[in-house]
């Protein structure tokens, strides 16, 4: 069973940072490409980054450019979220995402296996 667990969010001032993670088991984590997606209220998922089986691609929407950084250790099943300047626009529930193959794709996200997600917030 494929199981997915995010964890690493939390309240945190505008210009902040925190790190995400994302414990994977249930499958073959280095034969994957992941991506994460985050889920603001009243609103649909949103595809943020995606990075492929080895760590060799990745790729990232543009309001999170030169922000964020997706990177994954297969050694320990394990992905990561590194979310740099925060801004309050960024307050949402954040997911990852395991995909079908060895590349991200930015549709049928809500079709896709997901974790409980992490909440982020972000506020003065």
């Amino acid at each position: 069973e494929v199981q997915l667990v995010e964890s690493g969010g939390g309240l945190v001032e505008p210009g902040g940072s925190l790190r995400l993670s994302c414990a994977a088991s249930g499958f073959s984590f280095s034969g994957f490409a992941m991506s994460w997606v985050r889920q603001a209220p009243g609103k649909g998922l949103e595809w943020l980054s995606g990075i492929t089986p080895s760590g060799g691609r990745t790729s990232y929407v543009d309001s999170v450019k030169g922000r964020f950084t997706i990177s994954r250790d297969n050694a320990k099943n394990t992905l990561y979220l590194q979310l740099n300047s925060l801004k309050t626009e960024d307050t949402a529930m954040y997911y990852c995402v395991k995909e079908n193959g060895v590349i991200w794709s930015t549709v049928g996200l809500e079709y896709k296996y997901r974790g409980q997600g992490t909440q982020v917030t972000v506020s003065s």
